[in-house]
């Protein structure tokens, strides 16, 4: 027999749990989650929603149309309903023109309007988990 430690085994001037720490020191590091923090200039505006201004836009239109329509004789051979549907072709797409210029308008104001501030953004790279179990099929 020999005096030697078998090959295995833990050596006996470094104890087991000296060891482990610095395996628990990453893990420990790992575990907590990044932040990154960077400052940069932004430019704040007010902008019109686009859509809204069109279907509103529209919206007027055929309620000018009807009134129009509404306004003058109508042709009994026509009727109403097609003498109105025939200048709502024409005045529907007018009017959603109308409620896009007037957004064009507003977005141009709502440029030179414009205010600059510092903002701050913080980006937080939160750790992966680790998952245990079995995947189901």
């Amino acid at each position: 027999m020999t005096d030697k430690p078998a090959q295995g085994a833990p050596n006996e001037t470094e104890p087991p749990a000296r060891a482990a720490e610095p395996a628990e020191a990453e893990e420990a590091e790992h575990d907590e989650p990044q932040v990154l923090i960077s400052e940069s200039r932004v430019t704040v505006r007010r902008a019109p929603k686009y859509p809204r201004f069109i279907i509103l836009g529209a919206g007027l239109g055929a309620i000018i149309t009807y009134i129009g329509t509404a306004a003058l004789p109508v042709d009994p051979e026509v009727g109403f309903a097609a003498l109105f549907g025939y200048f709502a072709l024409i005045g529907v797409p007018v009017g959603a023109a109308l409620g896009a210029i007037a957004a064009i308008v507003l977005d141009a104001i709502a440029t030179r309007r414009a205010k600059e501030f510092d903002a701050e953004r913080t980006t937080v790279d939160a750790p992966a988990e680790d998952l245990e179990g079995d995947l189901e099929d």
